[in-house]
């Protein structure tokens, strides 16, 4: 009786982590994916004068010394009709190689309250998932994790397009490992721009690298 009382408990148990499983990956299932949104992204290095105008009425950040780049992109999608409620995205202008993030990115879209700069733990996750990712998310650095880049939070999927632009300027070799970000000189060619799509709990449902 103990045995087959045991037997059962044990089946119970696989049931319901099995049951979890499904749940979970439900949960991170996304109701459409990266071909729905049609995404497209273009990338370019300006003058002022073109940064100024493409973000008006936002300012755009200011170049400084002529050894600073000015780099303009610009995000846009259309909006499926599967998409939920709450779902959100995260632009990354990311260095690829050096795998470092700019520390200012100036942004608006066609909604400009929807948008902002800044990062959370949906990058990180998405950085685990996605090699191609790395150094999009926190870092690990002597037992502690460091972030010291930022990112293009959208957080409804009806604002596009979304217009970005970041000035790089030449790096410090004194800067600490914890506080380092994208610099000068680059190419476009060097910049990878990706989008991460979010569900309304915060769950990474999938990244799509559109340029680099």
């Amino acid at each position: 009786m103990k045995r087959r009382m045991g037997l059962i408990l044990s089946v119970a148990l696989l049931v319901v982590g099995v049951g979890g499983l499904a749940v979970h990956r439900w949960w991170e299932r996304a109701p459409f994916g990266p071909r729905a949104m049609g995404a497209q992204a273009t990338l370019r290095l300006v003058d002022q004068a073109t940064a100024n105008a493409a973000l008006a009425p936002v300012n755009a950040q200011f170049a400084n010394d002529e050894g600073d780049q000015i780099l303009l992109g610009r995000v846009s999608w259309k909006r499926p009709p599967s998409a939920r409620d709450g779902s959100s995205l995260r632009i990354v202008l990311l260095d690829k190689r050096r795998h470092l993030l700019p520390g200012f990115i100036a942004v608006t879209s066609a909604n400009p309250d929807q948008v902002s700069s800044g990062t959370d733990g949906a990058v990180d996750t998405a950085e685990r998932r996605y090699r191609w990712l790395k150094g999009a998310g926190a870092q690990e650095i002597d037992g502690s994790f460091w972030t010291s880049g930022v990112v293009v939070n959208v957080s409804s999927l009806d604002a596009s397009p979304v217009t970005f632009q970041t000035v790089l300027r030449a790096g410090n070799p004194e800067t600490p490992a914890e506080s380092m970000i994208a610099t000068a000189p680059v190419a476009v060619k060097d910049m990878l721009v990706a989008l991460i799509c979010v569900g309304p709990e915060g769950q990474v449902y999938w990244a799509q690298r559109l340029l680099n």
